[in-house]
């Protein structure tokens, strides 16, 4: 099976496509941090640093001849799709309307399997105008499509974050939902053996604190016992530290005395999100913008390590993330779950 990935990012869907055996022939990106480090991690892949809208069929040489084989797949900047961002959830935001450039280009390339992915949140905009036209474009095109909501702990993700995915394939056969693997992976498993940090770090390179100490840390390590990079932590202010040493795990910001929070015009207008403290023997909420919602350490007073993020995003710990320090928390923050993608592209394999 050969493989492009549009809207590629960093890389989470095509390393999980490549996991699962896919051959990533190209990816297509606009960003240049992302794709600095989309080319330092897949060097084998051709990447196009190119706005979308300028891409066409003629950019990918040699697929044609391979069409029978080749999968399309990616997923159209989802900021506008989002629960979180009720401002933008309309269809006067144009990011919304990007999709349609991925649909573009499925119909120029004819591929023989599609995989799209976004946020669930899809379907709570406009009456589902979007996800109605996402799936009406795919069945005009020969489509025999189904989708699914899958959370990324079901598939040996430390972290639970619902996405959808909906599987395209122009054969007769059932599109089912990518059966659960690996189990439940807690915070603390995830990120123990991380090398110790503190607010502010700018040291990237360090060596781990153990051993690796869980079956998912050995994983992440891939044997590596020296040192682990990406250790980079956001400096946050005394007044913000303060505010953390008050949150138990689990707790957010309603935890925080009131007459700290007086900065904000009314606080109690605050997400659930904010300023809330991981808790270690369970999966993470979603590792979404962390910096900006203030996702707190399990055990520490500060805020996650772009490392720890990327653990529980399953992001292996040899994948190198570049850029400045909110670059990469952006990068991670936006990309597919490498072992939830496994999971989606080992099953479409399977039922092909």
């Amino acid at each position: 099976m050969i493989g492009i990935d549009l809207f590629a990012g960093a890389g989470g869907l095509s390393l999980g496509a490549l996991r699962a055996g896919v051959d990533v022939k190209y990816a297509v990106e606009v960003d240049p941090h992302a794709c600095l480090t989309y080319r330092k991690n897949h060097p084998d892949t051709i990447l196009i640093e190119k706005d979308i809208s300028l891409v066409s069929a003629d950019c990918f040489k040699d697929i044609q001849s391979k069409k029978d084989d080749l999968v399309i797949f990616g997923g159209p900047p989802c900021q506008g799709f989002s629960t979180s961002n009720q401002r933008n959830r309309s269809a006067e935001n144009i990011k919304n309307w990007l999709f349609l450039e991925y649909m573009r280009l499925v119909e120029e390339l004819d591929p023989k399997y599609v995989v799209f992915e976004n946020v669930k949140g899809i379907f709570e905009t406009e009456q589902k105008v979007f996800f109605n036209l996402i799936i009406e474009n795919f069945k005009k095109l020969g489509f025999n499509v189904n989708y699914f909501i899958l959370n990324a702990a079901n598939y040996g993700v430390p972290q639970n974050r619902n996405r959808l995915f909906i599987i395209g394939a122009k054969t007769q056969t059932v599109m089912t939902k990518p059966p659960q693997s690996r189990g439940l992976v807690s915070v603390g498993d995830a990120i123990r053996d991380l090398p110790i940090v503190d607010n502010g770090n700018r040291i990237c390179e360090l060596p781990y604190a153990t051993r690796a100490n869980s079956k998912y840390a050995e994983i992440m390590r891939n044997n590596n016992n020296e040192l682990c990079s990406n250790n980079l932590v956001s400096r946050n202010s005394t007044e913000i530290i303060e505010r953390y040493s008050y949150i138990p795990q689990g707790g957010n910001w309603e935890n925080i005395p009131k007459e700290l929070m007086k900065n904000y015009k009314d606080v109690s207008r605050c997400h659930t999100a904010i300023y809330r403290r991981l808790t270690e023997l369970e999966p993470s909420v979603t590792i979404g913008n962390y910096r900006k919602s203030m996702l707190i350490h399990p055990w520490k007073n500060r805020g996650l390590s772009v490392r720890e993020a990327a653990r529980l995003q399953s992001f292996p710990d040899e994948f190198h993330f570049y850029g400045s320090i909110g670059f990469q928390q952006q990068q991670v923050g936006n990309a597919v779950p490498p072992f939830l993608a496994e999971a989606v592209f080992l099953n479409l394999r399977n039922l092909v």
